[in-house]
């Protein structure tokens, strides 16, 4: 059985930080990409980064995330973490991981998803 199980959001405020992590089992953690999306209330699901899975390990941020978000995995850990400084109100969304087999952005080029992590920026 394949689990993702994220935690680590909560409620910050604007400025802060937060560390989510994504412990995955059932895979061969090792062999995949993975992945952190964000859903926001009425708003489509969206890549945030992506990591690659074997070292040299590639990263990937969209432009909300470059300078303020770290992708990093732990293989040994079978665990993939999201570090945010200087979060944002417009940061609030739930927070997803994914494991995929390709380096893509799309939601549905991954298989295996976590149920989220609600992350809330207060003003």
């Amino acid at each position: 059985q394949v689990q993702l199980v994220e935690s680590g959001g909560g409620l910050v405020q604007a400025g802060g930080a937060l560390k989510l992590s994504c412990a995955v089992s059932g895979i061969p953690f090792s062999g995949y990409v993975m992945a952190w999306f964000r859903q926001a209330p009425g708003k489509e699901r969206e890549l945030v980064s992506l990591i690659s899975y074997s070292p040299p390990e590639g990263t990937y941020y969209v432009d909300l995330a470059k300078g303020r978000f770290t992708i990093s995995r732990d293989n040994a850990k079978n665990t993939v973490y999201l570090e945010m400084n200087n979060v944002k109100p417009e940061d609030t969304a739930a927070y997803s991981c994914a494991a995929g087999t390709t380096w893509a952005s799309a939601p549905g080029a991954f298989a295996f998803w976590g149920q989220g992590t609600q992350v809330t920026v207060s003003s």
